[in-house]
């Protein structure tokens, strides 16, 4: 009975699995599955849960998960600082550019041609500093090449809204670029339109009633810095005749350094155009840019060849002066000139709006320049020099003349106050 009762016993007692060590592995794997999902937090206070799949490895599920959750796996790990949070919440993206993309041919093309410039209505900018002035005035982007993404950052936000950004090679920008040091960004930016351009408070409020044509400008430095002393001066708007420079040309906006952002530009006009740009009453004269020796030889002849200011060619559309050009090459007549009134640049000139006109140093200025100062009353502006010096660069001269009518009207100004008081 004892043993039947040990049997019994025995048989009664639960028996122990016996538990292989793989077995282990795969209940401890189940019970990970089971936990709570991972939250995931970003420094925009954004949550996101996620779920493994329980059918796949975690190495399988890194390594089939999309390039948007690696880049925010990255984003996770970075510095906070580094995330671009607003760009996320602005939905922004950017491109990488690859070898052969027909985005970048269209840069050069861009940078080197005039006519596609013209019209296509588009231009090139690079560098920070300009791209922002552009902005600020309102120009409108169209393309951002870049080679860093914190020179975007850099720009408003709000300014990049439906743009395309495309990251390039730094060899990429150095290629195109025509600066010594580039900076690593480019844009394509419309045409501006000097009606539709927000200019600084500041140059709105210090704007004089002086005007500045450029006549026959092919010197795209020369044109930059005229561009950068009208801004400086003070001037209301620049006018451009047809045969200037491209005023947008790469050159002539890294010799302006932002003056294309702070005074109106209004380019490529006929002369019969000008007028409908400047103000009522407003008197036109011509920079004279001779010497007082060439001065005085020229008034002996009166011939469009002896003065270095007037070119020595006239258009054939001004078909009155054809009988008197016969008469000029056989020496019969000399008096096709408009006479105009000779006056220092420091005398008073800026009493009514004025205009000045700059000629190219090449060329000289048009006939047309000398009849529209003879129409309005103007006259020639004469900036003496030692003699034997034929002429002063033309971006001095026009910063001589501008600078000087600005001291002419303060000293109206201060002269009117004191009589008041």
């Amino acid at each position: 009975m004892a043993a039947l009762v040990k049997r019994v016993g025995w048989a009664t007692r639960p028996l122990l699995p016996v538990v292989q060590a793989s077995d282990l592995d795969a209940r401890r794997w189940v019970r990970a599955l089971r936990r709570s999902p991972v939250k995931v937090l970003f420094p925009s206070d954004e949550v996101v849960e996620r779920k493994l799949d329980p059918g796949k490895q975690p190495q399988k599920a890194a390594a089939e998960a999309g390039p948007q959750e690696q880049r925010q796996k990255q984003q996770i790990q970075g510095p906070a600082s580094q995330t671009p949070s607003t760009w996320e919440e602005s939905g922004l993206r950017y491109d990488k550019a690859f070898p052969g993309d027909k985005r970048l041919s269209s840069v050069m093309t861009i940078v080197k041609s005039r006519p596609f410039r013209e019209k296509q209505g588009k231009i090139l900018l690079e560098g920070r500093r300009l791209i922002a002035d552009a902005l600020k005035a309102g120009a409108v982007p169209k393309v951002f090449f870049f080679s860093r993404l914190e020179y975007i950052k850099e720009l408003p936000i709000e300014k990049l809204k439906g743009v395309s950004l495309i990251k390039v090679k730094f060899e990429d920008i150095k290629d195109w670029s025509d600066l010594v040091t580039p900076q690593g960004i480019m844009g394509i930016f419309a045409k501006p339109d000097h009606v539709k351009m927000t200019y600084p408070e500041t140059q709105l409020r210090h704007t004089l009633p002086i005007s500045l044509i450029c006549d026959n400008l092919r010197d795209p430095g020369n044109l930059g810095t005229i561009l950068r002393s009208a801004a400086g001066a003070g001037c209301s708007k620049v006018l451009l005749t047809k045969g200037c420079v491209d005023a947008w040309e790469p050159k002539v906006l890294r010799a302006g350094m932002g003056a294309h952002f702070q005074v109106p530009i209004i380019n490529n006009l006929d002369w019969e155009a000008v007028p409908d740009h400047l103000p009522a009453d407003t008197r036109v004269y011509v920079a004279d840019n001779c010497g007082l020796y060439v001065q005085a030889q020229a008034q002996r002849s009166n011939k469009a060849s002896d003065y270095g200011w007037v070119r020595d060619h006239r258009p054939l559309k001004f078909h009155e002066y054809e009988e008197e050009e016969e008469d000029l090459e056989s020496g019969a007549s000399q008096d096709w000139l408009p006479e105009l009134e000779v006056q220092s640049y420091d005398s008073d000139w800026t009493e009514a709006p004025a205009a000045v006109v700059i000629g190219g140093e090449t060329h000289g200025v048009s006939l047309e320049s000398l009849q529209l100062a003879e129409s309005t009353g103007g006259g020639r502006l004469l900036i003496p020099i030692v003699p034997g010096v034929d002429s002063l660069n033309s971006a001095m001269a026009a910063s001589i003349l501008l600078f000087e009518g600005k001291r002419q009207l303060r000293v109206r100004v201060e002269r009117l106050s004191r009589d008041r008081h």
